[in-house]
């Protein structure tokens, strides 16, 4: 799978996985200035960054680990979705959901990508399904 990047103006630095096992790329903060969210604030991190990607695979947006148990930074979608036709600059939804102030730095690592690979659907509609143990048990049926 090749992932092909276009840099824009204001890139700084290139998603990069980590370690050899990595399955996600650091992304960073494409900012000029530090960005300061309020607890329960919201915004929009530039990358600076477009991607290509190639047919029937997706990249998954996901909060770093480290920055959402250390800080309460994490993103508005959990995991947001850029399709294979998208082709607008990889923008990255944070929040602050922390009882505290925090300070996003320019080239800071801010989330990570995955590409993964996809199916769509066909949908048939049907006036049954089949039954399983489980049937309609919802939150918590399966025990704790």
């Amino acid at each position: 799978m090749i992932l092909k990047i276009e840099c824009l103006e204001h890139n700084r630095i290139l998603p990069e996985y980590k370690t050899e096992g990595a399955a996600g790329m650091d992304l960073c903060a494409a900012i000029d200035k530090p960005i300061t969210l309020k607890p329960l604030e919201r915004t929009l991190i530039p990358t600076g960054i477009k991607i290509e990607l190639e047919h029937g695979y997706e990249a998954q947006i996901r909060p770093r680990s480290g920055m959402s148990i250390k800080h309460g930074i994490t993103l508005i979608n959990c995991v947001g979705t850029i399709d294979e036709d998208y082709r607008g600059e990889v923008c990255i939804p944070v929040v602050n959901i922390s009882n505290e102030e925090y300070t996003i730095q320019p080239n800071e690592r801010i989330a990570q990508m995955v590409i993964a690979k996809y199916e769509q659907a066909k949908i048939e509609v049907v006036t049954e399904l089949s039954d399983t143990q489980r049937g309609s048990g919802g939150f918590g049926s399966t025990g704790k």
